[in-house]
Parts: structure tokens; sequence; C-alpha cells
């Protein structure tokens, strides 16, 4: 990787990548994709390599991250409704990542309930 680029986000799928890349290279961010060749041979090997990371040049980084907390998608209830935040009433919702605290949660991580993280005041819950 290019020490002039950081890892502004990370898909699974190469068009989600590609719909933030053009709308960021539309902006006039530098930007550029790795590992999209991969995933574009093999889909079934995005969990493996971690997904399309996609860079944003180092300069161009704080204007990347308002365009893309903009455009991103926020979780919504079963009903399709906006999810708000306990604290700050935010409806800028993120699946918390995962933290596997315990030997039990490593082995059978699929029995960890999601948590839901706040994208504005971070709070988890």
């Amino acid at each position: 990787m290019n020490k002039d680029y950081i890892i502004l986000a990370v898909f699974e799928y190469l068009t989600e990548a590609q719909l933030v890349k053009t709308k960021l290279d539309s902006e006039g961010i530098r930007t550029m994709l790795m590992d999209e060749k991969t995933i574009d041979s093999d889909p079934l090997l995005s969990q493996a390599i971690g997904g399309v990371k996609l860079l944003i040049h180092n300069e161009d980084i704080d204007k990347a991250l308002l365009i893309y907390n903009e455009i991103r998608t926020y979780e919504k209830d079963v009903e399709g409704k906006d999810i708000h935040c306990p604290k700050c009433n935010s409806t800028k919702i993120l699946v918390a990542p995962i933290q596997r605290k315990n030997l039990f949660y490593m082995l059978f991580p699929f029995f960890e309930k999601r948590k839901l993280i706040c994208n504005h005041c971070k709070t988890i819950f």
C-alpha cells in the first residue's frame, strides 16, 4: 500500500466500493481501490482477504470523510425506520465492530448479539 494513502472504508462487494469511489472522484478527491481485482475474480474471497479497501490520499481525508458520512447507508429497524441514538438522538447508526472478549464468542461468533454504534457521538448500544 502506498504510504500517501489511507483506508477510508472497506466493502464486501466491489460494486459498493466503486459507487463511493466514483462519488469521491467527482468531488476531486484522489482515490484508489485495493484488492478489487482479486475479489472481482472470486467474490467468495472477500471475507478471507478483508474486502475491497477504498484508499484516500492523506491530504484529502477530511473532505472525503465529510462526503462519505453523508452518503453512506445507516442502519434501519425491521420496519425500515431510522434508529435513534439513546444519547444524542442522531439517526446515523452503524453496526459496531465485533469485540470477542471471551473464548466462547471466539469459538461461536454467531451467538454474539449485534451491537450498534452512533456515528455522531460513538455511543455503543
